[in-house]
């Protein structure tokens, strides 16, 4: 069973996977006019006037952002960059950059699309996402895709965002501190249930506090570090860019990595990332409170340039400023021996950054999973849910999650299918409300 899913995994997230995600998102940046890139200024300005927001919907536009934030950082900017570079040398950092400015638009599309085809239940909630967006949107000959859509959705939170997750938040706390895995599994379900159980305004209610917090102290630390690496930041990002144009040397125990495994696990490890075109962020923004979906997708694409661009690049520069690429050493621990060697307990700050950003992805994805089990089976099926979920996690502490991560990685990628589909489909609605919107501020 776990090698026919990995025969498919390896198809799912192949070539032609990355060639469509990085399709789309440059097809749309063009399509767009680059106002993705242009308009970042102004969408970070967007963000801090419109605090609460106005217009239809649940929560403000910025605890959307950081309900979005709270599921996307998560352990890929710890161990997910980490790997990347291991596998990729220090170019990958480079691929993830591009990954990033393409994905700013596939994320504002996305963001664009759940708020103009979002619908309300029947308990008066803001339900969109991929799954309403096709359906609402292209038509009831689509209702297959939209489907197909929510139930890979359902399905897949239960091995991204929760039984993985606490299983990797146990296995480090009994490493480094002895805390029994089991003991960590019931503390995270107690409190990941007091916030999920609350639904998407208690959610987004933690989210808008604790997001930032640990974002902001994470990039804190890391350009302490840089900062007392300052004079060698110009090479390494000379470093990073020749690694990725003409491939990375081995050196000690790194074997070295051609241009095509930089580009490679660079697009993977960023797309996995910031999940720009795998359509779970848009289900967050659907709750928005606003009525101008061009204004929500400005605000949404900030959480692509928050996670690759801010928080994995911290995390990219420190390791290959520390030098600890040699060592032979993969995932968290890599980034791990890169803060210890910067100051005693550096290795500390990836210990609690994992637990929390493992935390937040929790809350996050429950949301996720929820608005998909909603389409599917109705409100009634809420509930049922949300204690299900609640109670998986101490079960993932316990059990070994090979196959469970394989199956939900496949079906994260099942995810992104329907999803490009129906933004291809859409585009041309994308950009004329795109148009629209700014002709109406330029008069």
């Amino acid at each position: 069973m776990e090698a026919i899913i990995q025969t498919i995994n390896g198809w799912a997230w192949g070539p032609v996977m990355l060639v469509l995600l990085l399709g789309t998102g440059l097809y749309l940046s063009v399509g767009l006019r680059l106002v993705t890139v242009r308009k970042i200024p102004a969408a970070f300005g967007l963000l801090l006037r419109g605090r609460k927001g106005k217009g239809d919907g649940d929560i403000s536009p910025f605890s959307a952002l950081m309900t979005s934030l709270s599921a996307t950082i998560g352990t890929g900017n710890i161990a997910g960059v980490a790997t990347a570079l291991a596998l990729g040398g220090p170019g990958a950092l480079f691929w993830m950059w591009i990954t990033a400015l393409v994905g700013m638009a596939t994320k504002y599309a996305e963001a664009v699309c759940a708020v103009r085809f979002r619908e309300q239940d029947d308990k008066g909630t803001y339900s969109g996402g991929p799954m309403y967006y096709i359906r609402n949107g292209l038509g009831k000959n689509w209702r297959w895709l939209a489907g197909a859509f929510a139930l890979f959705g359902s399905l897949a939170g239960f091995g991204i965002a929760n039984t993985v997750q606490s299983n990797s938040v146990s296995q480090v706390l009994e490493t480094n501190f002895g805390v029994p895995a089991l003991a960590t599994g019931l503390v995270l379900m107690v409190l990941v249930g007091a916030v999920v159980l609350g639904g998407i305004k208690r959610i987004a209610s933690v989210a808008s506090w604790l997001v930032p917090f640990m974002a902001l102290s994470y990039v804190l630390m890391a350009s302490v570090v840089i900062a007392m690496n300052i004079t060698a930041v110009p090479a390494a990002i000379v470093t990073i860019v020749d690694a990725a144009m003409n491939g990375s040397a081995a050196a000690g125990g790194f074997a070295g990595a051609t241009v095509w495994a930089a580009l490679r696990f660079g697009v993977a490890r960023g797309i996995f990332s910031n999940e720009a075109g795998l359509g779970s962020a848009p289900i967050a923004h659907a709750a928005a409170r606003t009525n101008e979906p061009v204004q929500q997708g400005m605000i949404a694409m900030l959480g692509t340039f928050i996670d690759t661009l801010i928080v994995c690049t911290m995390t990219g520069l420190v390791i290959v400023l520390t030098d600890v690429l040699p060592s032979g050493v993969n995932g968290a621990a890599l980034t791990s021996m890169a803060f210890e060697k910067a100051f005693p307990g550096g290795d500390m700050i990836v210990t609690l950054g994992l637990c929390l950003f493992a935390f937040t992805t929790m809350i996050g994805w429950s949301f996720y999973g929820e608005r998909c089990v909603v389409y599917l089976l109705g409100t009634w099926a809420i509930l049922p849910f949300r204690l299900l979920w609640v109670v998986a996690i101490p079960i993932g502490t316990v059990v070994e999650l090979n196959l469970v991560w394989l199956i939900a990685d496949t079906l994260n990628a099942f995810m992104a299918i329907p999803n490009l589909i129906a933004l291809l489909l859409l585009s041309p609605v994308v950009f004329q409300l795109t148009r629209e919107f700014f002709n109406r501020q330029a008069d």
